[in-house]
């Protein structure tokens, strides 16, 4: 189970749900919430917010902010499916900063991430809107002096079946929220749905196109000023000296900020901006990490394999089956330092004023940017207002909020509101980065080539420590090493992980995937180099050691029966093969390479069969992994910082590049049905895709890469 699939399960077995309804500005609010034992039933603090109005659109208030991934339209479709209303009759509004409304039923606070959205209101979201529906059925028919059972919802109206009358919502609302709130309505059957698992236009792509959706860069509070950034490029470093002169001669520039370990050009503009950062002699104090290499860093993180490390899973006697069974695998897999390199650039705009603070951003976390901007201003935090904005990409990124604090610090030097724009070399330079990652695994086969025992060794950093400390256990980051026990039946298993940070001043954080990006390679490449050893096709290995789990030998065998596994793939081709358990859903993934001569690899093909339970919108579902596909490739293929003078040496996508269009393969997915409870599916896409490249690589050319991203000079004359 992951670790994100293992905190969802113990939080929402102790909780109830409970609906509050209430009449407020003359619109019906009905506000779910899951509520823990000890907590206090709040009406004042339940959340998410529906508004049913006289007139107009319902408004959905939503926890949850947009990125792409498709929550607007998820968690309208799981409203309007039980309320009886047409999609186009839903407007989604992001929800304010407040963690103690918005917090997420599964991580107990304002969190986008972790593939967590629908699981955590699949439910509430459900039974908020059947709660609702009932009560203005109730209101309808006693409006009219019918019997409930004699009426029935449809499109947002109550019609008497037997006479025709009909009340629209609007006109209800009054009598409803007089009623006493029924408790336990009953929520559709499956059978039964009308939106839930239909294909349907996403609700927030018209403002997209049309270009009236509002993201972080589009903030453009009266009287606005724009600021370009350096930050010290030395992790840990500060500012020494700087002569504002040359840029306070640019045409536009108002002012020059100097801050600790930074500097911002104030301009009108972000043209004038940049050109007077440009101008800027900037010398800078390096720090302790003067002299640091990736050398270095990679060196330190080999020799932590040796280190003194905790189990964090065991079962059965692995010391003894070892003891037994010499043959076996034995592999390090080492994964590189990664960029997130999102799309919209990072930007923050803020207007610090002695009785206030706005902070327009887009944010994975509007709770605590709330908060920093608080403790940053000495402001209440009340006082704090965060407009969040739709996300031109999170991917984990913004799941920190260090940009805000920057923009803040710049923003109180500054009169008026203030953007501050971070080139691509800086968020480059200065993101909170997926860290090295190291894993020796250890695999021991018996006498007819399969695994007896599983040694699974990590080494990486403690994200959860200081993220989300309810998944850090006894000096053991449950994200850092989620599915390295790996879904496989053997008898005697063990993970082991040795915490190993990296220097002080460099931000480490969360990346699409998380803790299953990390251990993916080595799970799926190792039981890969097991069967090979085993003689035994991988497809046919892994099915042996699915044991009793149906749900995981569907999607391989669904996913191995579309790519044409066990079919000659061609000359110089091969096929590899990987499997996934995370998030509460089950994915495989084949693909197809072409490695010539030379060392040129081509994907050409990657076949992916997921199964995430009941399906909201599969439009939306194959668009995600899809994505996520595309983005591990760009991983896979191309992602690795380096290190000199203790500075991140590459900054923009000439020396950091992401997969061209005319690089993505065919990508063809292949939704599992299931009547299960919905899985995460927004970071799932994106594990599988290292090791089945690998696997297929191995299978073309009989070369075993363990090292991302994939060394094609490694390559030549296979």
């Amino acid at each position: 189970m992951s670790a994100f699939a293992r905190i969802g399960t113990a939080s929402l077995s102790r909780r109830t749900f409970l609906i509050s309804v209430v009449l407020a500005g003359g619109s019906l609010v009905i506000a779910p919430r899951l509520v823990g034992p000890a907590q206090a039933a709040d009406a004042t603090a339940l959340t998410p917010f529906i508004r049913i109005p006289p007139a107009g659109k319902i408004e959905l208030v939503i926890a949850s902010v947009e990125m792409g991934q498709g929550v607007y339209m998820g968690l309208s479709t799981l409203l309007a499916e039980e309320l009886e209303v047409r999609l186009n009759q839903i407007v989604a509004v992001a929800a304010p900063a407040d963690p103690a409304r918005y917090a997420h039923p599964m991580l107990g606070d304002q969190i986008t991430g972790g593939s967590v959205t629908i699981r955590g209101f699949w439910e509430p979201m459900r039974q908020a809107g059947a709660t609702a529906r009932s009560m203005l059925i109730a209101a309808a028919a006693d409006e009219w002096g019918v019997a409930p059972a004699t009426c029935r919802a449809e499109a947002g109206e109550v019609i008497h079946t037997a006479s025709g009358r009909r009340l629209a919502y609007g006109a209800l609302v009054d009598k409803a929220a007089t009623l006493p709130v029924p408790q336990g309505v009953a929520l559709k059957p499956a059978s039964e749905f009308q939106l839930i698992g239909k294909p349907a236009r996403r609700i927030d792509t018209p403002a997209k196109v049309n270009g009236s959706a509002k993201f972080g860069l589009d903030a453009r509070p009266a009287e606005a000023k724009f600021a370009a950034i350096a930050i010290c490029p030395t992790f840990g470093g500060t500012l020494q000296s700087v002569d504002e002169a040359p840029a306070l001669k640019v045409k536009g520039v108002r002012k020059v900020v100097r801050l600790s370990d930074a500097v911002a050009v104030v301009a009108d503009h972000t043209g004038a901006a940049r050109k007077g950062l440009a101008a800027l002699d900037i010398a800078w104090n390096r720090g302790a990490n003067g002299d640091l290499t990736i050398g270095e860093l990679e060196r330190s993180a080999d020799a932590a394999l040796d280190g003194t490390a905790r189990v964090a899973f065991d079962q059965g006697d692995v010391d003894a089956a070892e003891a037994r069974h010499p043959r076996g695998i034995e592999a390090i897999y080492r994964l590189p330092i990664l960029p997130h390199t999102t799309m919209e650039p990072m930007n923050c705009t803020v207007h610090v004023r002695p009785d206030g603070c706005d902070v327009w951003v887009g944010t994975q976390v509007a709770g605590r940017a709330r908060q920093a901007a608080a403790d940053l201003t000495g402001l209440p935090v009340e006082k704090v207002v965060i407009h969040n904005q739709f996300l031109g990409g999170g991917f984990g990124r913004r799941l920190d909020h260090d940009v805000v604090i920057m923009a803040v610090r710049v923003a109180q030097q500054v009169d008026g509101p203030v953007q501050v724009v971070w080139s691509r070399e800086e968020d480059v330079r200065h993101d909170s980065y997926r860290y090295l990652n190291r894993s020796r695994i250890d695999i021991r086969l018996g006498p007819d080539g399969m695994p007896v025992s599983w040694r699974h060794r990590v080494v990486g950093p403690a994200i959860m420590a200081r993220f989300l400390p309810v998944l850090f256990k006894d000096g053991i980051d449950l994200d850092i090493v989620d599915a390295a026990e790996s879904p496989y039946d053997v008898a005697s298993k063990r993970v082991e992980f040795v915490r190993h940070e990296a220097p002080d001043g460099m931000l480490t954080g969360n990346w699409r995937g998380v803790g299953p990006t990390r251990n993916a390679p080595a799970v799926e490449g190792g039981i890969d180099e097991a069967a090979h050893l085993a003689g035994i096709d991988p497809v046919e290995y892994r099915r042996r050691l699915l044991g009793n789990n149906p749900r995981m030998k569907a999607v391989l065998d669904l996913a191995a029966d579309h790519a044409g596994w066990g079919r000659d793939p061609g000359a110089e081709r091969g096929r590899g093969v990987a499997l996934l358990s995370a998030f509460g859903s089950f994915a495989a993934m084949v693909a197809q390479v072409h490695v010539r001569p030379d060392g040129t690899l081509k994907v050409e093909r990657i076949v992916a069969a997921v199964d995430c339970g009941l399906v909201v919108n599969p439009d939306v579902l194959r668009q995600q992994v899809e994505s996520g596909i595309v983005y591990g490739l760009s991983a896979a293929l191309y992602g690795r910082l380096t290190i000199e003078q203790g500075a991140i040496v590459e900054g923009n996508f000439d020396d950091q590049p992401v997969l061209r269009m005319n690089e993505c393969p065919l990508i063809d997915v292949h939704v599992m049905a299931s009547a299960e409870a919905p899985g995460g599916i927004g970071e799932l896409g994106t594990p599988g895709v290292a090791p089945a490249l690998m696997n297929a690589i191995f299978a073309a050319t009989g070369k075993r890469l363990r090292s991302l991203p994939l060394a094609t000079t490694d390559l030549r004359g296979s």
